[in-house]
C-alpha cells in the first residue's frame, strides 16, 4: 500500500506549456508563450545587477519595497497588496487553498486558464465549466450563464479579463453585473494578467470592484508586459481581511530580494511601460488584419496575442489543392520553418492556434508563412 493523495488530484491533467524548441531546427521564433517582444526595462536590468550582492542575506519577508512601488504607481494602499514569486499562479493557488474545501464548487468559463481547474481539483472541490458565447469575431465569457451556474456550493468564481487563450474581455458594466449577481459569500477572482495591454476605454482591470467590495480579488503579473517572465513575480490587490488570510498561509520569504528590487524598478519605469503598449497597439491590429486576408477567422483580441481558427479536419474549406488547411498541419508547416505557435487543444480549441505579438520582423515572418500555407 502506498500513500494516497486527497480526492481530485489524480483527476488533474498535467499542464503543458508552449513549446520552446523544435527538434532539428537551430534558430526558432517562439511566439507561443505571450512573452514580451520588448524585453525588460533597462532600469529593471540595472536593478538586477545592483541586487546581485549580499545574497547570503534573507529578503524582507513582507516585500514592503515592492508593495509600496506597486501602490505608488496604481494609487493603492500597500497594506492591501500581496506579492508572490512564480508569477500570479501561486497567489491563485493560495486563494484556492484558503477558500475551497471538499464538496465546494468553483465556477469558470470553458476556455479559461487551465490553472483554475487544477487548483480547484487540488483542493478536492468541483470545477463547474460554463460555455462561452461565440460570435463571428470573439469567444466571450457569458455573464448570465456564469451567474446561472452559481449554486449554494459555489465558493469562487474565476474570470480572466482579458481571457487567455481567447483574447476577449468583459467591459466595466459586464464585470459589475457579474459581481452584483453573486452572493456576498462567493469570492470573485479577477485574473488581470493582460490588463496592461488593454486600450479599450470601457475596461476596468478590477481595482474599482476590489476597492468597493469585500469579496473581490484582482491578480496581476510581471511576466507579460513587464518582460520579467524568467523572474516569476506576481501580485494581487484584495480587501484587508483577505490579505490577512493570505499572509497567514504564504511562505515567510515568498519573494527574493532580486524579485523585489527588479519588480519595483520595472513598475516605476513608465516610459518602458508605454513603449510596450505602443508596440502591441501597432502590431496586434496588423497581425489580425493580415491573417484575416487569407480567409481564416482571427478573433478580436484585447491582449498581446491572437487566436487563429482553422477549418476542422474533413470540413468544407479544410480541403484545398495543397491538402487540408487544419491547425495541426499549419503548426507542422510553421515548425518546419522555425516558427512556434501555441496549440490550444487542451483548452477545448483543437482547431485553433494562438500567436503572440512578437517583434516587427517576427510578426512579418510568421504572417508571411501563414499566408504561404493557406495559398499552397
Amino acid at each position: 500500500m502506498t500513500p494516497s493523495p486527497k480526492p481530485g488530484i489524480l483527476d488533474i491533467s498535467l499542464y503543458v506549456g508552449g513549446r520552446a524548441a523544435i527538434p532539428g531546427v537551430a534558430k526558432v521564433v517562439k511566439l507561443s508563450a505571450n512573452e514580451s517582444p520588448i524585453g525588460p526595462s533597462p532600469k529593471a536590468m540595472a536593478a538586477l545587477s545592483a541586487a546581485s550582492h549580499d545574497l547570503q542575506l534573507y529578503p524582507d519577508g513582507s516585500s514592503r519595497l515592492l508593495r509600496e512601488a506597486i501602490g505608488e504607481v496604481h494609487g493603492l494602499n500597500p497594506d492591501r497588496i500581496v506579492v508572490g514569486g512564480e508569477g500570479s499562479g501561486p497567489l491563485l493557488t493560495m486563494l484556492a487553498n484558503a477558500y475551497l474545501q471538499p464538496g465546494d464548487e468553483a465556477v469558470l468559463s470553458r476556455h479559461a486558464f487551465l490553472v483554475y481547474e487544477i487548483i480547484t481539483r487540488a483542493n478536492s472541490a468541483t470545477p463547474v465549466m460554463v460555455p462561452e458565447k461565440t460570435t463571428n469575431s470573439a469567444i466571450k465569457v457569458d455573464v448570465e450563464a456564469m451567474l446561472a451556474a452559481v449554486t449554494p456550493k459555489t465558493r469562487i468564481v474565476y474570470i480572466a479579463n482579458p481571457n487567455n487563450p481567447t483574447g476577449s474581455m468583459l467591459n466595466r458594466e459586464e464585470m459589475a453585473r457579474l459581481h452584483a449577481g453573486l452572493p456576498k459569500n462567493v469570492l470573485l477572482v479577477i485574473d488581470s494578467a493582460y490588463a496592461e495591454y488593454v486600450t479599450a476605454k470601457d475596461y476596468e482591470a478590477g481595482i474599482e470592484l476590489v476597492t468597493r467590495h469585500d469579496n473581490v480579488v484582482m491578480t496581476r503579473t510581471f511576466s507579460k508586459l513587464y518582460g520579467l517572465a524568467a523572474l516569476r513575480l506576481g501580485w494581487l490587490y484584495a480587501p484587508a481581511a483577505i490579505c490577512d488570510v493570505l499572509n497567514r498561509i504564504r511562505g515567510p520569504f515568498n519573494t527574493s530580494t532580486l524579485q523585489q528590487l527588479v519588480g519595483a524598478a520595472a513598475v516605476r519605469d513608465r516610459d518602458h511601460f508605454w513603449a510596450s503598449v505602443k508596440h502591441n497597439s501597432q502590431w496586434l491590429p496588423w497581425i489580425t488584419a493580415e491573417i484575416r486576408k487569407t480567409g481564416l477567422r482571427v478573433d478580436d483580441s484585447a491582449a498581446n496575442f491572437v487566436l487563429i481558427h482553422f477549418p476542422p479536419p474533413g470540413a468544407e474549406g479544410a480541403k484545398e489543392t495543397g491538402g487540408e488547411k487544419t491547425a495541426a498541419k499549419a503548426d507542422a508547416f510553421l515548425s518546419q520553418n522555425g516558427i512556434i505557435l501555441r496549440g490550444v487543444a487542451s483548452y477545448g480549441l483543437p482547431n485553433c492556434l494562438r500567436m503572440t505579438v512578437g517583434t516587427g520582423e517576427q510578426n512579418k515572418l510568421a504572417v508571411s508563412l501563414i499566408q504561404q500555407f493557406m495559398a499552397a
